[in-house]
């Protein structure tokens, strides 16, 4: 288990120079936009606009704090992603355009490399403890709202828009909020092959 605390994470400006990311997590270590395997990254949008174009990539987006966002993407019925809807899973490759629902929000974006990664975005609401077991090649577990205590290799405490990154047959853990939490469960596996 690996601990990922929000005030190290590294900014840097959008594929389009539309806006800044922060990012989370990328594999392999260091890997830019054109050579990342996968990529989790949170970034604020202030306007409408086009997204980034990530050839050969699959994207899933949510909404982390705001209204939220319309999104029309070729070739599919225009889709609403709120801070109340299902991550929304979409090819970045597809031509995709934003508007802003109600003033500026802030995203959660989890892209794979198409034919080598396959990943699925949850969203959990816990009250009380939860057992997370690191079934995933890679699980990421954002915590959006909420204080929670984390248990199982070594006690330790992660806070809003902290992470815990977990490797493939690490040991499983006990998420203990102190009162109501938010967190965002990404699991990532390689495609076999």
């Amino acid at each position: 288990m690996r601990i990922l605390r929000a005030a190290e994470y590294r900014s840097m400006p959008w594929k389009n120079g539309g806006g800044v990311t922060t990012e989370i997590a990328v594999s392999p270590a260091g890997a830019g936009l054109d050579d990342f395997d996968w990529r989790v990254s949170m970034a604020r949008v202030e306007s409408s606009g086009p997204f980034s174009v990530f050839a050969g990539v699959d994207r899933t987006l949510a909404v982390l704090e705001g209204e939220g966002l319309a999104l029309e993407l070729a070739g599919r019925p225009p889709s609403e992603v709120t801070s109340a809807s299902a991550p929304l899973f979409f090819p970045a490759d597809v031509p995709t355009q934003a508007s802003l629902i109600a003033g500026p929000i802030t995203d959660l974006n989890v892209m794979t490399r198409r034919g080598r990664m396959t990943h699925v975005v949850e969203r959990l609401v816990i009250l009380t403890q939860l057992e997370i077991r690191a079934e995933a090649d890679t699980t990421l577990i954002l915590c959006l709202e909420g204080n929670i205590k984390v248990t199982g290799a070594g006690p330790a405490r992660i806070r809003p828009l902290d992470a815990l990154l977990l490797e493939l047959g690490a040991l499983g853990l006990r998420l203990d909020p102190a009162r109501t939490a938010t967190l965002f469960v990404i699991r990532i596996d390689r495609v076999a092959g």
